[in-house]
């Protein structure tokens, strides 16, 4: 039976059937085996950190019980960051494999129109502009207020990173849509953030410049609970809508004039699709920073694991970019010295030559 297809069909086997049905057992178990890895990792994050704390006093401060100090550790920045992990690794990866899917294009990711650019140079406004730079500081570090903010810098983040994704979509109804269009407009307006940030941050004073680049390490210390329950909410609705979509998905990645037989309107996929895989970038990019590689390489992995069909690979991507992060931070925090590194660094590392392995590993040794 060919896996686009919505429903089976009634005339198909019983041996057909079967043989379904045990491949279907078989991706719910590596699914269900993912999200016990995830589960146990998220545990441990709650007890990795600098303060040397034993796990039984994590455990305790978990639930409110032992000194103040170890309670406030655990509960006020250990969990935030272990949920954020969560939220945000399972959303960059689902938008990653959203883009894919709709574009059929292998390399599209979170940052294929533009979107993580666009966040950095609001980000850039917000740091340097108005905090450490020309527009009300006057180079006075005492001035040195609004950017500090955290959630002036997000909203400006998320503003531009929304702006650049209306223009993408703007422009690319215009040209009828095409998946060739859209990487195209976002590989060109990213170039455009780009050259806007760098030129904001030649004007920059030394303090406004540093607080830029430090911005754009991707840190899962940033989050509280507020952002995480944004970040929620927007994951949330989004994968709620692509479940309700995921037969249309398996129909466009099959052939677009399949899809059209089917009735699936293909640019308005595209479009609802590639606003909300947008939309979860700009919110985990703008308080999170940027945290590459999530949304390319899980999507790439489970597709290898469960198959093509988004009944299976929806779930998969999710569970894996939690995974994924999570056991990043886990690495930033063990070897960072009392320190975390910056988790988009560690993700591009574990990332990087594990998608060289999955190139270079296809039958054939051709990519």
């Amino acid at each position: 039976m060919p896996w686009y297809y919505p429903r089976m069909p009634e005339e198909l086997s019983r041996s057909v059937r079967q043989e379904l049905a045990h491949r279907n057992s078989v991706k719910r178990i590596v699914i269900f085996v993912m999200l016990g890895v995830v589960a146990v990792l998220f545990f441990v994050s709650l007890m990795v950190g600098s303060s040397n704390m034993s796990l039984p006093e994590s455990f305790m401060a978990l639930f409110g019980q032992g000194e103040a100090s170890s309670v406030r550790i655990v509960q006020q920045i250990r969990l935030p960051r272990a949920l954020a992990a969560l939220i945000a690794g399972a959303g960059l990866s689902v938008a990653g494999l959203v883009m894919q899917s709709t574009l059929k294009n292998p390399m599209a990711s979170p940052s294929t129109l533009g979107v993580s650019n666009a966040a950095v140079f609001g980000a850039n406004i917000a740091i340097i502009g108005f905090a450490g730079g020309f527009i009300n500081t006057g180079g006075r570090i005492d001035n040195y207020d609004f950017g500090t903010n955290p959630f002036a810098t997000s909203s400006m983040a998320f503003l531009f990173a929304l702006v650049s994704t209306l223009i993408v979509l703007g422009l690319c109804r215009i040209r009828s849509f095409s998946s060739e269009t859209v990487v195209l407009a976002g590989i060109a307006l990213g170039t455009v953030w780009t050259a806007l940030t760098t030129i904001l941050q030649f004007y920059a004073t030394d303090v406004g410049l540093s607080a830029a680049v430090i911005w754009t390490f991707g840190d899962l210390g940033r989050a509280t609970f507020t952002t995480d329950w944004i970040m929620f909410g927007v994951v949330a609705a989004s994968v709620i809508v692509f479940f309700f979509l995921q037969w249309r998905f398996n129909a466009v990645a099959a052939d677009e004039s399949v899809a059209n037989s089917l009735g699936v309107k293909v640019n308005l996929l595209r479009f609802v699709s590639m606003l909300l895989a947008s939309l979860i970038t700009a919110v985990c990019v703008s308080y999170l920073g940027i945290i590459g590689f999530i949304g390319i390489i899980c999507p790439h992995a489970m597709r290898r694991i469960v198959g093509n069909n988004h009944r299976f690979l929806i779930p998969a991507s999710l569970v894996s970019g939690a995974l994924l992060l999570l056991f990043s931070d886990i690495v930033s925090r063990l070897i960072g010295n009392g320190t975390a590194l910056p988790v988009g660094a560690i993700t591009s590392l574990l990332g990087g030559p594990f998608f060289l392995y999955l190139i270079f590993a296809k039958k054939g040794g051709k990519a």
